[in-house]
């Protein structure tokens, strides 16, 4: 038996309604956000059919059918609630957050390129004009070598002198080397997180991070308070990939998350780059098979990155 979702019947008649500040189409968005998982591609496809509000209307009114509509219904089963909504909304507006939708004007236009299973909306911590800047994706290994890391301040020094925006995961290794010499370099930069804006992850970055809320931008598709996962990694990965204008990565290993973030980038058509290594070092494994397999250009100096 297909399985409702709880309460629809008061639920419906309590959707969540639009205020001052958000209008229907950020609401029901943000609902979408608090009741699916990044990157769920029936619910982008019902949003992209029927618009954000309407959609969620015929979801939780039961309107819809279709296996995948019964498989998404049962996702989001027992998750919907107007009281959630209200929650996510306070909790961004007490904390000086912003939410971003396809309408707004520093919405990162790359996201198109995800079609359905792009983001309904971003939460930001700090600039978000930032998000509509000429950027550029640096990642890598989280046990980055020496080498990997002096790679990646010169790279990254490099590319903010000619004006990019720097744009990573806020992980250790590479992507914490490439966030900090932004910004002691007086560059830009911006954090893709896995959980909410103010869950920083790791714990061991939070005075990083906090520096780059200060002076950069931090973002989430995923409402404030909400914890980071496996899959929600997997999916921030293709945030990063997409909201940047190319991607370049300095180290990674033959099993790094790194790759899975360059993947995303060539699926959509983007320029990826990758510094080579050591042949004899285990951190630079993907970096090659990048280049020998997939067609990633070999990147060597900041120059190179520059004009991928």
């Amino acid at each position: 038996m297909t399985e409702h979702i709880t309460g629809t019947a008061s639920d419906e008649a309590r959707a969540p309604q639009a205020d001052s500040i958000h209008d229907e189409d950020t609401i029901a968005r943000v609902a979408w956000a608090c009741i699916t998982e990044p990157g769920d591609v029936t619910r982008g496809a019902l949003i992209t059919a029927h618009g954000a509000a309407e959609a969620l209307r015929l979801l939780i009114s039961n309107e819809l059918e279709g296996d995948e509509i019964t498989a998404l219904r049962n996702r989001v089963a027992g998750r919907y609630s107007p009281d959630v909504v209200a929650e996510a909304i306070t909790r961004t507006k007490a904390q000086g957050f912003q939410i971003l939708t396809p309408s707004h004007e520093h919405w990162p236009a790359g996201l198109t390129d995800l079609g359905d299973t792009a983001p309904v909306c971003l939460w930001v911590r700090g600039n978000a004009a930032l998000l509509s800047t000429r950027s550029i994706a640096i990642v890598g290994a989280r046990a980055a070598t020496g080498y990997g890391e002096n790679v990646t301040m010169t790279l990254t020094q490099g590319l903010v002198d000619n004006g990019w925006t720097i744009v990573s995961g806020a992980a250790y290794g590479i992507d914490g080397m490439a966030h900090r010499t932004a910004l002691a370099s007086r560059g830009n930069t911006v954090a893709v997180l896995a959980g909410g804006v103010d869950r920083y992850y790791p714990s061991g970055n939070d005075s990083l991070l906090s520096r780059i809320a200060d002076a950069g931008a931090i973002v989430s598709e995923t409402p404030p308070g909400t914890a980071p996962t496996k899959w929600r990694f997997l999916q921030r990965n293709r945030t990063i990939a997409t909201i940047a204008h190319k991607t370049i990565v300095v180290e990674a290993g033959s099993r790094s998350g790194s790759l899975d973030t360059a993947a995303h980038a060539l699926a959509i058509g983007r320029p990826v780059g990758a510094v080579p290594g050591p042949i004899t070092s285990a951190a630079s494994s993907g970096c090659h098979r990048l280049i020998q397999e997939f067609g990633a250009t070999l990147i060597t100096s900041a120059a190179d990155a520059d004009t991928l």
